[in-house]
């Protein structure tokens, strides 16, 4: 057999010659990226995420569905109630309502609910600390029986819920605690020595009203004496009893002496037309005018009506000082009328209770354990750990991208 035959290579196509001219540039391909690598400070991330988020929340679990003691609510609810009425008495002597107060029993009795005061009289009732400390293998929940004042008042914070509406006046708690029953007599508790301290508050403004009265009362009483006292000296002073009565007989006696006067002017004209001028008749009636005119300008001179001669005090001044001696002692006894009604009615409303606690929801006793919320507080560890790490991340690279 023949070899076969080698075909023939083809020959090369010659390459036109470039023109003269300015060099192109070439764009040259950039190479491949790399396949990414975990480093060393990824995998510090990823231990800081371990150490710091998954190791407390899985802590905080572990405590929560563990060791964590089951907490029992009871609710009580109630508001301050005041009466406020007009009495028989404040109706028929135009007395304005003698109780109020300057700010509202419910804001009193809200900071009255957190206070040292009522922490410490529970705590002498129900022995608080042992009731609290009663879980020993919870130390985060339980209170610790050798604390101070202080912190058992920060730790009643946390234990009993203050819901106040202004708006209503309305005050709702929620009081917690390891057993139920101690829950609900904490809530009795303190429901009862709120409404201890609203009739405190009631008493106080009692007896403040009361004394207030009484002041008054003794007051307008002293007055009234020393009205009466200084009329009964004038009148004695004077020899008068009724100014009113002595100037009707005064003016009687002196339309009297008037009209004897006029007699005796026209039995003198009639005699001395019909006599002689030397008529001893004419001489005495002459004489007894003058006595008459004499006696008429005395009388006038008591009245007040003539000139200021004489002696005596007129009765115009008499009756003026009188007049002024028994409006102040009319006066004084309305004075004194008024705060005898008042008085009553002080006394009226210090016989009744003006200011109660009504509740309208009584403390309950709680059937199944809803405290603490495992799942909430379980939750919001996880969104804090979260967030604290996120942050603390950020602030690294951002620190490194500076460097």
């Amino acid at each position: 057999m023949s070899a076969p035959q080698k075909t023939p290579a083809p020959a090369p196509v010659p390459v036109p010659a470039a023109a003269p001219g300015p060099a192109k540039s070439v764009n040259k391909l950039q190479p491949l990226a790399r396949s990414a690598r975990p480093r060393a400070r990824h995998w510090g991330v990823l231990l800081s995420f371990l150490l710091l988020v998954v190791a407390p929340l899985w802590a905080a679990g572990a405590y929560l569905y563990s060791r964590a003691v089951d907490q029992y609510a009871s609710t009580v609810a109630f508001s301050v109630q005041k009466e406020e009425f007009a009495s028989p008495i404040e109706m028929l002597g135009g007395i304005a309502d003698i109780s109020g107060s300057s700010s509202s029993d419910t804001d009193i009795l809200y900071e009255f609910i957190q206070s040292q005061k009522l922490v410490e009289t529970i705590d002498q009732r129900l022995d608080l600390r042992a009731l609290y400390s009663k879980p020993e293998r919870d130390p985060v929940f339980s209170f610790d029986p050798d604390g101070s004042i202080e912190d058992l008042v920060d730790y009643w914070g946390r234990m009993v819920k203050t819901y106040y509406d202004a708006g209503t006046g309305l005050i709702e708690l929620r009081v917690l605690a390891f057993d139920p029953e101690d829950a609900r007599q904490i809530a009795q508790a303190l429901f009862e020595e709120s409404s201890s301290m609203i009739n405190r508050l009631s008493a106080i403004a009692r007896d403040d009203t009361i004394r207030f009265a009484q002041d008054e009362l003794n007051r307008a009483e002293n007055r009234l004496k020393t009205a009466r006292q200084e009329l009964t000296r004038y009148r004695s002073e004077k020899q008068i009893i009724d100014p009113d009565a002595d100037i009707q007989v005064q003016m009687g006696l002196l339309n009297t002496l008037q009209q004897e006067l006029a007699g005796m002017l026209v039995e003198t004209d009639l005699l001395r037309e019909s006599t002689r001028a030397d008529d001893p008749r004419l001489t005495q009636a002459d004489r007894r005018i003058a006595v008459i005119r004499a006696r008429i300008s005395s009388e006038r001179q008591k009245l007040g009506v003539g000139g200021p001669e004489g002696g005596d005090e007129d009765y115009a001044t008499v009756v003026a000082e009188f007049e002024r001696l028994t409006v102040d002692r009319q006066f004084a006894e309305q004075s004194y009328t008024t705060a005898l009604t008042a008085y009553d009615a002080a006394q009226a409303e210090a016989r009744r209770q003006s200011r109660y606690l009504a509740a309208y929801i009584e403390p309950t006793l709680a059937e199944s354990s809803q405290y603490p919320q495992r799942e909430i507080l379980l939750g919001l560890s996880a969104l804090f750990l979260f967030f604290g790490w996120s942050i603390m991340v950020l602030i690294y690279y951002s620190i490194r991208d500076r460097r």
